[in-house]
């Protein structure tokens, strides 16, 4: 999925910076909601989870916006991952602008912070090794860019625009269920095949979805035409390509060389590729419910 070269950008919400630190050996992968909501929800300090000290880590953070100082136009989306992610925030808050409230919820748009090696959240001191996540308390999507070129090198997706777009608009998946009151489920059964994990992590998969039917048909946030060109299977397939490529069952495989789904957070490739297809060829967040289906696959 291309922007228009002429859509202008709007940086509002977004900021750039991070000192660097050390590497964990944390999982999270696409949706690091494991790690961070689940100990959010069950009153465990995310700092000793996500590596920061509740005295504040050493790590120093700067928010000096250089990543996305030069994010102006949709062309600049089109050639810099940074101003990608700039310009797929605007499209979702464009589209879940109008979405959401035809649940009966008014949006709130999340913020974005893109960093490198490690941050300070709300909800701790986190690494790149987590992999992008949203965090409710400061409710922020975090991104290290870097994660888009290990989802083409070590996760085997195609590394195209809408593999990359996917992520962000999972992540805004999560803000969308902490508005609609619902990530918190995720605390009730946090492993297994059909846990409240894995449908809370599929549920975001189909709210992305949802943002692919809609983004070239809604007008951006400034009321001119939608900044994204309309979608074609090549798209779909890199979207496809990414929601394959992060499913836990592919994961396992490559790492172990075995399928554990009573370990499973975040659901099989096909349940990815699947939720994702829902969504994108409803539109609409009532086919989400992944809670009440009696088959995830």
């Amino acid at each position: 999925m291309t922007f228009r070269d002429d859509a202008q950008l709007d940086t509002g919400g977004v900021s750039s910076g991070g000192g660097r630190g050390p590497k964990m050996a944390l999982g999270g992968g696409i949706g690091g909601i494991v790690v961070v909501v689940i100990a959010v929800l069950l009153g465990v300090n995310p700092n000793s989870l996500l590596g920061g000290s509740d005295g504040g880590g050493s790590t120093t953070q700067v928010a000096d916006n250089a990543q996305i100082a030069n994010c102006r136009t949709g062309a600049d989306a089109n050639n810099n991952v940074a101003c990608r992610i700039v310009a797929t925030k605007n499209s979702l808050d464009a589209v879940w602008a109008t979405q959401l409230p035809k649940a009966g919820v008014r949006y709130q748009p999340p913020n974005v912070r893109l960093f490198s090696g490690a941050v300070n959240t709300g909800c701790g001191q986190a690494t790149s090794a987590v992999g992008p996540f949203y965090c409710p308390p400061d409710h922020t999507a975090y991104f290290d860019t870097g994660f888009f070129q290990d989802l083409k090198t070590q996760y085997g997706a195609s590394g195209g625009p809408l593999a990359q777009e996917y992520v962000v608009a999972h992540e805004f998946g999560h803000a969308i269920q902490n508005q609609l009151g619902t990530i918190g489920r995720a605390q009730q059964d946090p492993k297994g095949a059909t846990s409240a994990s894995v449908r809370t992590e599929l549920q975001a998969d189909c709210y992305a979805g949802i943002w692919a039917h809609w983004a070239a048909r809604t007008p951006a946030p400034n009321g001119g035409p939608p900044i994204l060109e309309p979608l074609s299977q090549s798209d779909i397939d890199d979207a496809l390509s990414a929601a394959a490529a992060v499913g836990d069952d592919r994961i396992q495989k490559q790492a172990t060389g075995r399928v554990n789904p009573e370990s499973w957070t975040h659901g099989s490739s096909a349940e990815r590729q699947k939720w994702f297809t829902t969504g994108y060829q409803t539109g609409d967040v009532g086919a989400c419910d992944t809670f009440r289906a009696r088959s995830l696959g």
